[in-house]
């Protein structure tokens, strides 16, 4: 807008209309596409990994049950923050190391030196010259990798215990009445799993809603990196300045993420009734009409 250009002479409505309409909100603005993108991209990758996990521990191949196990247990009992700040690290070195090993094998210098660790500069990532969209879009992604392992696994464990608590004598009616083991699986096996685990998964996408204000600490600029900068006091040297409003910028990200969680309370609610449909349950059920 042209009357923005200059700031100090603006008051009432038209500074709020300028200070609003910075670039710099704009991006605070993206920052929450940044925050739901990261959710919507991660539940199916969790999913995946929560159905991979919890059929690797029912597995009769004793080394793959084994995998599935450690891989539950281990990330469940270390955690989250160290899970979140360990993971992108070490993906980010170890793509390093192989782009060292492949792009400048005649370096003849160790990749680790002491507590250093040197890789040639065509096999740093992002590159050096990279586009800052570059160097966000990489952040990204090893966070989201960082979230569906941590949350993959406790996925793996609720999806396991819905698939235990479906009755077997359901899973064993529909194999006298013919059909094969995948047709059990998918007719009849997990359409009924998801009225068990639909109350674990819900209780999870919550916890993940919540934690994605950590991925302020894995360097991409998200919600709470934004309100923080933009919340601090502005001296005279700022065009825009202005006394100490975090509480104001963190007070607007609470309402967001309560409304996230209303919402998704709603959802989830909706589905709940959606798979208990056909379901017999405890309330469900009739006392029998003593004759007279």
């Amino acid at each position: 807008m042209e009357f923005c250009a200059e700031p100090s002479t603006l008051t009432g409505p038209a500074w709020w209309a300028c200070y609003l309409t910075t670039p710099t909100h704009f991006s605070f603005y993206l920052s929450f596409g940044t925050v739901l993108a990261l959710i919507l991209l991660a539940v199916p990758v969790i999913l995946a990994l929560g159905f991979a996990g919890a059929f690797a521990r029912r597995s009769a191949f004793l080394p793959l049950k084994l995998v599935g196990q450690a891989y539950t247990s281990m990330v469940r009992g270390v955690p989250d923050i160290v899970f979140f700040m360990f993971v992108p690290i070490a993906l980010d070195q170890a793509f390093e190391a192989i782009r060292h090993v492949a792009i400048c094998p005649d370096t003849g210098q160790p990749i680790y030196q002491g507590n250093d660790f040197v890789v040639c500069d065509a096999a740093k990532l992002p590159l050096g010259d990279a586009a800052q969209w570059v160097h966000q879009g990489y952040g990204f992604l090893l966070a989201l990798i960082a979230f569906a392992i941590v949350f993959g696994a406790f996925a793996a464990n609720t999806i396991d215990g819905a698939l235990t608590a479906v009755p077997k004598n359901q899973l064993e009616t529909a194999s006298a009445y013919g059909m094969t083991p995948r047709q059990v699986l998918w007719r009849v096996h997990l359409p009924q799993m998801w009225r068990y685990a639909l109350p674990g998964l819900s209780n999870l996408w919550m916890i993940l809603v919540k934690a994605t204000p950590l991925l302020f600490l894995l360097g991409v600029e998200d919600i709470v990196y934004w309100a923080g900068a933009l919340g601090a006091s502005k001296t005279s040297f700022y065009d825009f300045p202005h006394p100490d409003w975090r509480i104001w910028y963190f007070g607007f990200l609470l309402i967001f993420y309560l409304g996230l969680t209303w919402v998704s309370e709603k959802v989830f609610a909706r589905l709940n009734l959606y798979f208990a449909k056909g379901q017999a349950s405890h309330g469900s059920r009739r006392e029998p009409v003593m004759a007279q």
